[in-house]
């Protein structure tokens, strides 16, 4: 049989002129034979491009970074491409802040608005101190209690200062969190901390709260430092929530330190401070829906 006519049948043995055949099925490796005579590279491509990136746009990301772009050269030019990734932006209504500084990667940027999260460790008290750096622990010292008032979230503890001075403190590596230097730079995505405190009703009590936002070198760039709140002894507040946006910052932030903390104003033995939980820092590089 000449040349074509194996061509042919190759071809018809995988189904690919027969109708929607080789729609939802699997396509095996190609012959060696057939590779070399049309210099392919392993798998028949069943779809054209542009209807394979409709077909991955429907398929979980994950898989389609992870499985798709293995298959073959073809799927792996579509799984990487920029048209994909900012289509999927497009759909789960991801997009920049500032439309002037749009991303050079589209797929980090459509993962990290996906994969949006706490950075704090143990914002809760649900692992003790643990993860926290004590700067001041005066007084009987910090403790951790359970809550019975919960505050917006799913806190089940918090922690409680003393009658001295308390103070607790994160420093957040954006790096090593999946934050690259050029995506920080590029994108300057919102920087949004949030802190919820209460007094006791019985003693009064102080609050106070410092975000800053840290250059390579550890100098600051930006903060949020706002005045100690104070309560009087006999109050009836309640649970209150501390938020704050940084935008625009400019370039070079490459860490976050989050500290808080207070005291008792009345100078009682044990634990009638300043309550704190529920604390968070997340990057959030999509505009609010």
């Amino acid at each position: 049989m000449h040349a074509a006519g194996r061509k042919r049948k190759r071809i018809e043995t995988f189904g690919v002129n027969k109708k929607y055949r080789g729609i939802g099925q699997s396509v095996g490796p190609v012959s060696a034979s057939f590779s070399q005579e049309e210099g392919y590279s392993g798998m028949l491509s069943v779809f054209p491009p542009p209807v394979l990136e409709e077909v991955f746009v429907n398929v979980p990301p994950e898989e389609v970074v992870c499985v798709c772009r293995l298959v073959c050269r073809e799927w792996k030019e579509v799984a990487d491409s920029a048209a994909l990734w900012r289509e999927r932006c497009r759909r789960d209504r991801f997009r920049p802040h500032d439309i002037t500084r749009l991303p050079t990667d589209w797929r980090l940027f459509y993962f990290l608005c996906k994969n949006r999260r706490n950075l704090l460790k143990n914002p809760s008290a649900d692992e003790g101190l643990n993860g926290w750096q004590i700067l001041e622990n005066g007084g009987d010292q910090w403790r951790t209690e359970p809550l019975f008032e919960t505050p917006e979230g799913t806190a089940t503890k918090y922690f409680v200062t003393s009658y001295d001075p308390c103070k607790k403190c994160q420093l957040i590596d954006l790096v090593k969190e999946g934050y690259s230097q050029s995506f920080m730079d590029e994108i300057q995505p919102d920087i949004v901390i949030s802190d919820w405190y209460a007094p006791r009703w019985d003693c009064g009590s102080m609050y106070e709260i410092c975000v800053e936002l840290l250059s390579r070198n550890k100098k600051v760039i930006r903060k949020f430092c706002p005045e100690p709140v104070v309560y009087e002894q006999w109050n009836d507040q309640k649970w209150q929530q501390m938020t704050h946006v940084f935008r625009d910052y400019g370039r070079g932030v490459r860490f976050v330190r989050f500290c808080h903390g207070g005291k008792d104003t009345q100078f009682w033995a044990g634990w009638y401070g300043i309550r704190v939980t529920n604390s968070s820092v997340e990057i959030c590089p999509s505009a609010p829906v």
